[in-house]
């Protein structure tokens, strides 16, 4: 989404067409939180029962996708292609266990993209028309 959104920012393209309907409920982790859950459990966690590493919350792709075109500065219109799967309605961990122990993650969605789009746009060094 980002780049397609980069994209049609810069060659001020009116709309960007996604698939499905934008309904499904998505959940989203920043690589770092990761990092840190996997570390957390080596340091903390000694039972064989494997834990859900995720921040426990979901979104739409719609909500995404707006989020994503307003983070980029896209002034255009999302359509959606709804001849397209969707996929499934929902996928969202039970991170109950993990955060009883004490871990949490510290990255909120919005900034990992932000951080994101900043590193995309920092390594299009191949395609100078995509620079800001």
């Amino acid at each position: 989404m980002i780049r397609r959104f980069h994209e049609a920012k810069i060659f001020d393209t009116p709309s960007v067409t996604l698939w499905g309907s934008g309904t499904p409920r998505r959940e989203f982790l920043h690589v770092d939180d990761l990092a840190s859950a996997c570390i957390f459990m080596l340091e903390e966690y000694d039972a064989e029962i494997p834990l859900n590493v995720g921040c426990g919350v979901d979104i739409t792709i719609n909500e995404l996708a707006r989020m994503v075109a307003r983070i980029t500065d896209f002034q255009g219109q999302i359509e959606w292609d709804t001849s397209r799967p969707d996929g499934t309605p929902q996928k969202l961990l039970d991170t109950s266990k993990i955060n009883s122990l004490g871990w949490k993650p510290s990255i909120p969605l919005e900034i990992g993209i932000r951080e994101t789009y900043e590193w995309f746009k920092s390594h299009l060094v191949n395609n100078a028309d995509l620079r800001l």
